[in-house]
């Protein structure tokens, strides 16, 4: 895991120019062999429900069978990640973008027709190079996982492997789209015209980059003071921001560096990596926080923990912690403390987030019915495209297209661990309010709770096992719901 993490970290970073999978998966493919997955399948099945044997087991067994689809899949995981490094995007004038630049040049952009002409030419190269490249990638995968034979299909297998209910999620995926249309109604027009000067029945998803890149607040987030605010902000509430050197930080533009910023655990809890290319404005501000809660949860994890819960388990915990942090980006007194955020452009800020934080969950409740329909099998592989747009264009009016079907995707429902995540993040803010007030962020008894209670304990529990432990309370979009109308109102 040191080493593929590594490969992952330079070739993202845009230290090399590809990772080389395929001879660790060699090197070490004793670890996953048929049978190690028998094994470890034969532990999950021999422990008692409920003890810590078979929640290692289960994490381990789910480790397994996803490392038994990343080795088969590494010559395609290459050729992608080589592709996305080197690729240019050619527009119809001969301008020449690299493709991992395009969204940032398209989110930076208040000229609507150069924001059109790079989506146009990114989807044509998307369509002829990347998207087959994807399409095989999930086709190959949803095979192999059906071939070890866990469950019946795909789904059953992840629900099996993950302690997760993909239908209890969907429905409330679907609820919540439902509760929230009226409001979605009311405020999405409202922004389009505001902020792009544009009829929002032509809106399209570069649009909405552009949107929620929200440059007219640019002056209150300057890049220079960005790192040493979040930092201050870490130590006020009582944490070393770099874990005594553990985290390092990678946040200089780079040719070849990833547009996505990442949180890399190359060793854990010794070596954690944050790596960001530089957007601009808020929305680096508000990335920087959310790779920084994965790595203080990463680096401050107890060293004594088996591989399993330093390592493993599940992500819904780990972006919860990510979460807690960028939505500091929400919070009134934080702002005003550690921002050059006016009070005069406050209101209108925090009405701006609460239309993104809607936004971006109804477009992850729409990503994760797309996704039940590409794992599930129930729709034929070239009627994905025209399902994917359909779905996520009802859930922003943003217009999709159908490039992205294959790509707008995160292996192995990484969308579920994001609903998740937002799910739980909002019960621990309203626990850490409850404990230490509502300026928590600085309260110094506050840090080292989340470092002994949250971060310590890696990923050993399921985030509804954590949510009960900590509020007592269900995970549900409800909490999250009356934010977003505080926020909007």
């Amino acid at each position: 895991m040191e080493e593929l993490t590594r490969e992952y970290y330079l070739s993202g970073a845009g230290l090399k120019p590809t990772a080389e999978l395929q001879p660790l998966y060699k090197k070490y493919s004793a670890i996953l062999s048929e049978d190690s997955l028998a094994l470890a399948l034969e532990a999950f099945k021999a422990a008692t429900p409920g003890s810590e044997e078979h929640r290692q087991a289960r994490i381990l067994l789910e480790w397994l069978a996803d490392s038994q689809s990343g080795r088969e899949l590494a010559p395609l995981d290459e050729r992608e990640i080589a592709w996305e490094t080197s690729a240019m995007v050619t527009l119809a004038d001969g301008t020449k973008l690299q493709f991992e630049r395009t969204p940032i040049e398209i989110a930076n952009s208040d000229d609507r027709a150069w924001r059109l002409a790079i989506e146009k030419a990114r989807a044509t190269l998307i369509e002829a190079d990347l998207a087959p490249l994807r399409r095989e990638r999930f086709q190959r995968e949803r095979d192999i996982i059906e071939r070890l034979g866990l469950a019946k299909d795909y789904n059953s297998t992840w629900e099996l492997l993950s302690g997760i209910s993909l239908a209890d999620l969907r429905a409330q995926c679907e609820r919540f789209l439902i509760d929230t249309q009226a409001a979605w109604d009311e405020t999405y027009p409202e922004f389009v015209k505001r902020v792009l000067k544009i009829d929002p029945k032509v809106a399209t998803r570069s649009d909405a980059l552009a949107l929620f890149r929200a440059r007219e607040f640019d002056a209150a987030f300057p890049g220079s003071t960005m790192e040493s605010q979040v930092q201050r902000q870490v130590r006020d509430m009582g944490v070393d921001p770099i874990a005594g050197g553990r985290i390092r930080l990678d946040t200089a533009e780079r040719e070849g560096k990833r547009s996505r910023a990442f949180c890399a655990p190359v060793r854990v809890p010794e070596e954690v990596y944050l790596v960001l290319r530089p957007h601009g404005g808020q929305t680096d501000w508000s990335t920087f926080l959310h790779e920084l809660g994965h790595a203080l949860h990463f680096a401050y994890a107890r060293p004594d923990y088996p591989f399993e819960y330093r390592w493993l388990g599940d992500n819904s915990v780990t972006e919860s912690y990510a979460m807690l942090f960028d939505h500091h980006m929400d919070d009134a007194g934080w702002l005003r403390r550690y921002t050059e955020l006016g009070e005069s452009n406050l209101r209108n800020f925090l009405r701006s987030a609460g239309f993104e934080e809607l936004h971006y969950i109804r477009r992850y409740c729409a990503k994760l019915i797309y996704e039940t329909h590409l794992y599930g099998g129930d729709v034929r592989w070239e009627s994905l495209p025209d399902l994917y747009v359909q779905l996520l264009t009802k859930a922003t009016n943003f217009q999709y297209s159908r490039s992205e079907a294959f790509v707008d995707v995160d292996p192995h429902y990484y969308s579920a661990r994001y609903l998740r995540a937002w799910q739980l993040q909002s019960l621990l803010c309203e626990t850490l309010t409850q404990r230490y007030d509502e300026d928590w962020w600085r309260n110094p008894r506050a840090g080292p709770w989340l470092v002994q209670s949250l971060f310590s304990e890696g990923q050993r529990e399921l985030a509804h096992e954590q949510a009960k432990r900590i509020s007592g309370r269900d995970m549900s979009f409800a909490p999250l719901v009356r934010g977003i109308e505080k926020l909007l109102s």
